[in-house]
């Protein structure tokens, strides 16, 4: 029996992301017929696609017309011959700052029958989650060039790191850690990634608040790094982190190293959030379009899953998304069905199919 129907704005963007989108809503369609669930569609062709032929990613009344979604599902933006900022700044962050989705979360996991580039890893090593500030930071629109051409040019290019800003994303990762302590029967940790022995101003206020958001959440264990050393803890003691939050820059840099270790961008989900549910929070992967397999059917569509699941619990769907994750780690442990990139010879298509039959 379906009593509950979410209205989820559909857009496939780019490359794969015509193929692992339809693929993920089949998913998403079946363990919603099992918890009574139903999705209403919408699509949107807004892309680099759209731009190379219209001159914008999306109409300039793009985020009115978002506006009375519950979800914004999206695969991956990136089209050759389009510089990768006009999608960054014609389409995600536009996205991103109209509906104040000030927290990117990406969880990371090594699954059972996923081989790590790290060697002696096995299933459970490795199972964290990066909380990137997602509205201000190093990803800020103040500077700009001077004396172009000539040799006196200048560039000057500004971060921003407000109060309000840089407290509500540390306590977003608190709060995570302390889920995850309660879910898990143990002690949870943040880690905060810092470079504050390099950048006088910004990093030094972020070790600031980072303490003072500390002291209200006594429970919690913490510590944090400079990135230099922590991008190296990330291949060498993964297994230390629980939740690492950074700033913008770092949180991306962080993110897509973790997927690395953890078997590659088609395991890797993301959200853009905006944790009190005041405006839609939108779901992408963090992999790219991947133009140099797009059309061929190959590409790993768990990453658009797993997003999937992470879109129904922010819903308030946590048992939905819950079966979506173990039918996942169900088919990766099995090992029978495999894309390309996990050693096998499976298209989008099966591996989704696979899952979909787990649950």
């Amino acid at each position: 029996m379906i009593d509950r129907t979410y209205k989820i704005a559909l857009i496939p963007g780019d490359g794969i992301g015509h193929e692992v989108v339809p693929a993920a809503a089949q998913v998403l369609e079946k363990v919603g017929a099992k918890h009574g669930v139903a999705f209403e569609w919408s699509d949107f062709d807004w892309s680099c696609e759209r731009y190379s032929k219209l001159g914008d990613m999306m109409p300039k009344d793009g985020p009115e017309q978002l506006a009375e979604f519950d979800g914004i599902f999206l695969g991956a933006v990136g089209y050759p011959g389009v510089a990768d900022h006009i999608s960054l700044w014609g389409l995600l962050i536009p996205i991103r700052r109209a509906f104040d989705q000030y927290a990117n979360v990406r969880p990371l996991k090594l699954f059972e029958g996923v081989d790590s580039p790290l060697k002696g890893r096995t299933a459970g090593d490795i199972d964290l989650v990066i909380v990137r500030e997602n509205a201000e930071g190093e990803y800020s629109q103040m500077g700009g060039r001077i004396y172009e051409g000539t040799d006196r040019e200048m560039v000057i290019q500004e971060a921003v790191f407000t109060r309000q800003g840089v407290d509500r994303i540390l306590r977003h990762a608190f709060e995570i850690a302390s889920k995850r302590a309660a879910e898990r029967g143990r002690k949870g940790r943040v880690t905060s990634a810092t470079k504050s022995n390099g950048i006088i101003h910004t990093m030094p206020y972020w070790d600031e608040r980072f303490a003072a958001m500390s002291e209200q959440y006594p429970d919690i264990e913490t510590d944090q790094f400079h990135i230099d050393i922590l991008a190296a803890h990330f291949v060498q003691h993964p297994d230390w982190f629980d939740v690492v939050v950074g700033s913008n820059l770092f949180g991306d840099i962080l993110s897509d190293l973790g997927a690395a270790v953890v078997g590659g961008m088609g395991l890797a989900p993301a959200a853009n959030l905006n944790p009190a549910g005041e405006f839609p929070s939108m779901f992408e992967p963090v992999h790219g379009s991947a133009p140099d397999i797009a059309g061929k059917e190959i590409a790993n569509p768990i990453a658009q899953i797993w997003t999937g699941a992470i879109m129904l619990d922010h819903l308030g769907e946590g048992a939905a998304a819950n079966d979506i994750e173990t039918a996942i780690a169900t088919v990766l442990a099995d090992g029978s069905v495999r894309t390309p990139d996990l050693g096998g010879q499976a298209n989008t298509g099966t591996l989704a199919q696979a899952i979909t039959d787990a649950l």
